[in-house]
C-alpha cells in the first residue's frame, strides 16, 4: 500500500516542482514559460480600475528583463520613460479560437499604474500592444475595460462634473494582425470637452517598420501619421490638421501608394481627391494634387511641411525557443 501511495505521489511532486512560482530575470525563461505564467481567464473578461490596485505577492511578479525579452521595451517607454523598469504582474491570459493569445499585465512604478493589453501569433511570437487603463488618482474619475466574446476591446472612462452628471469616453479596439495593431473602431463620448480638446488617431497602434512611417508634427493638432501598409509599396496614413485658429479644419484616413523612392501618392477611384507626401530626411511635405474638399473646410488645403517625431530605437529581443 505505501508503494502504491509513493507512486501515485511522485508524478504530483514533481508537477508542482516544474511549474514556476514566479519568473525571474535570472531564470531562463521561453515564450511558452511567459504566456503560461499568466493565469487563463474566460469571456467576457472585465478589468474595472480596481485592477490598477491589485494587490500580488512578489513570487506572481515578472522580471522586468524577461517581460522585455518578449516585449518591446518601447511600449512601455511611452508611460514610464526610458530609465524606468516598473513591477509587472500577470492578470490574465486569452487563447482566442483565431490562434491569437492575449495577455493581460498591470505595470507599476511609484503612482504611475498602467493595465497593457497585449497580442502574441500562434507561433507565440509578439504581434501588438497597448495600454488600456491608466490611473490618475482622481476621485472623480473611474476607467474600465473589457474583452468580449468576439475579442473586441472597450475601453470607457467616466468622470463625475460637480452637478452630478456623468460624462464618459468609450473606445473599441480589435486586433489587425496583419498590420500588426490594435485598430480602434468605434469611439464616442457626450463629453463635448472631451471630444473638442482630444484628436484621435485610429492608426496610433499600427505597425511602423517602414523607413517612412513615424508620426510627423508641427503640434498636438497638425499631424501626419505614416504606417506600414499592407505590402512594401503602401502605406496608411492619417492627416488631422487646424487653421485659422481652428475655424479651418481638415482629416484624412487613406492608403498611399510608394510611386518613388521619395514619394507617396494617395488617389481613389470615383474620388478627385489626391495626395502626394514627399519625403526628405526627417521631413515629410505634403501637397493637395486634386480636389480633397469633403474631407476639409474650403478655405484651407492639404499642404505643409511636417517633421518626424522622434522615437527610441526598440532594443532588438530575440524571442527563445519554446
Amino acid at each position: 500500500m505505501q508503494k502504491l501511495l509513493l507512486l501515485i505521489l511522485l508524478p504530483l511532486m514533481f508537477c508542482c516542482k516544474s511549474k514556476k512560482t514566479q519568473l525571474t530575470d535570472e531564470d531562463d525563461v521561453s515564450a511558452t514559460d511567459f504566456i503560461e505564467f499568466f493565469p487563463e481567464v474566460k469571456l467576457s473578461y472585465q478589468l474595472p480600475d480596481s485592477t490598477l490596485n491589485v494587490l500580488k505577492s512578489d513570487s506572481s511578479l515578472i522580471g522586468f528583463k524577461v517581460f522585455t525579452q518578449f516585449v518591446p521595451d518601447s511600449i512601455v517607454e511611452k508611460q514610464f520613460g526610458k530609465t524606468a523598469k516598473p513591477k509587472i504582474i500577470p492578470l490574465g491570459r486569452v487563447n482566442a479560437k483565431t490562434d491569437e493569445t492575449y495577455l493581460f499585465a498591470r505595470l507599476s512604478q511609484g503612482t504611475k499604474k498602467v493595465i497593457y493589453v497585449l497580442a502574441f501569433n500562434k507561433d507565440k511570437q509578439y504581434i501588438a500592444g497597448m495600454p488600456l487603463l491608466t490611473s490618475d488618482n482622481d476621485p472623480k474619475t473611474s476607467v474600465m475595460a473589457n474583452m468580449d466574446s468576439r475579442y473586441s476591446i472597450t475601453a470607457l472612462q467616466q468622470r463625475k462634473k460637480d452637478d452630478g452628471q456623468v460624462l464618459y469616453k468609450k473606445n473599441v479596439y480589435i486586433l489587425n494582425a496583419d498590420a500588426g495593431g490594435f485598430a480602434l473602431i468605434l469611439t464616442e463620448s457626450n463629453d463635448n470637452e472631451l471630444v473638442t480638446n482630444t484628436v484621435i488617431n485610429p492608426i496610433d497602434t499600427t505597425s511602423r517598420k517602414h523607413k517612412f512611417s513615424g508620426d510627423y508634427i508641427q503640434d498636438k493638432k497638425n499631424f501626419i501619421s505614416i504606417r506600414d501598409g499592407k505590402n512594401a509599396s503602401t502605406l496608411l496614413f492619417f492627416i488631422h490638421f487646424e487653421k485659422d485658429n481652428g475655424n479651418c479644419k481638415g482629416e484624412l484616413k487613406g492608403e498611399a501608394n510608394i510611386a518613388s523612392a521619395t514619394i507617396a501618392r494617395y488617389t481613389e477611384r470615383g474620388n478627385p481627391c489626391a495626395l502626394d507626401f514627399i519625403f526628405s530626411g526627417r521631413n515629410v511635405t505634403m501637397k493637395e494634387k486634386g480636389g480633397c474638399g469633403s474631407h476639409r473646410d474650403i478655405k484651407c488645403f492639404f499642404e505643409g511641411t511636417y517633421s518626424k517625431k522622434s522615437t527610441a530605437p526598440p532594443k532588438k529581443n530575440t524571442p527563445k525557443k519554446s
